[in-house]
């Protein structure tokens, strides 16, 4: 895909990876729609980015009728869509059971993971339908990117987020089976541990304690997951696979 000039919709794109992937994007002559639940910190992301052109909707992406409708808005604003990031997620993090003295003092609640799986499996699903709907209709193909995680394999007290991800990960790979027809590649990315405004908030002793057990010894950093957006947006023979940007770090 020829990047400039093309229509993305990235969504949770109002900070952070997704924020991140905008400015990237755009500074290379995307045209953008940018989805998020925050109307003022999205619209102040819009305000950011490079160029001209660029287009934002507030929406929930765990909510069919707000997906649809955003994806509708966005398409007409934008003349159509090349590609979709699904970046959206967010984290409810807590042990399975949380036991003392020998005894359940705790559980993972059912809100705790209702929310997870709404928003990271959920969304994902339906801002890819949507997007691929488009596509379809389109008739020139396009380009589908999940946002999973290295949590995909299992993570100590996130049975919620490391499901979803795992779900958003094998998604990328029935997708790219069932649209290869229509001329629609799909793929997921899986960031490590990166230098987001959530972790970099972390106290400094955390922080270090993550970095130890990264071999390459840094946290990534937001552009180096946008520049694999970027990577597989660029390679056409690219579709059904995980990236991994992790610094090497396994879970």
């Amino acid at each position: 895909m020829q990047i400039d000039s093309s229509k993305i919709i990235i969504t949770g794109a109002a900070r952070g990876l997704g924020l991140a992937m905008a400015r990237h994007l755009a500074a290379t002559g995307a045209k953008l729609g940018l989805i998020d639940i925050e109307q003022a910190a999205l619209h102040e992301a819009l305000s950011t980015l490079p160029g001209s052109g660029h287009h934002a909707h507030v929406a929930n992406v765990a909510d069919e009728d707000q997906v649809d409708h955003a994806f509708d808005a966005l398409a007409d604003a934008l003349s159509g869509i090349d590609a979709a990031v699904n970046n959206a997620g967010i984290t409810r993090d807590g042990l399975l059971v949380k036991v003392k003295d020998g005894k359940v003092v705790d559980r993972l609640s059912m809100d705790q993971w209702q929310q997870v799986l709404d928003v990271n499996l959920t969304g994902v699903f339906l801002c890819g339908r949507a997007a691929a709907s488009h596509m379809i209709k389109q008739g020139s193909g396009g380009v589908i990117i999940n946002i999973s995680s290295i949590s995909k394999a299992g993570n100590f007290g996130q049975s919620n987020y490391s499901a979803a991800k795992a779900g958003v990960a094998a998604m990328a790979v029935t997708w790219a089976r069932e649209l290869a027809r229509y001329g629609i590649r799909t793929a997921s990315v899986s960031p490590g541990f990166t230098r987001t405004e959530l972790v970099a908030g972390m106290p400094e002793k955390a922080i270090a304690r993550i970095t130890s057990q990264i071999p390459a010894g840094r946290l990534g950093e937001p552009d180096e997951i946008a520049a694999t957006i970027r990577f597989i947006l660029e390679n056409d023979y690219i579709s059904g696979r995980d990236f991994a940007v992790d610094g090497a770090l396994r879970l």
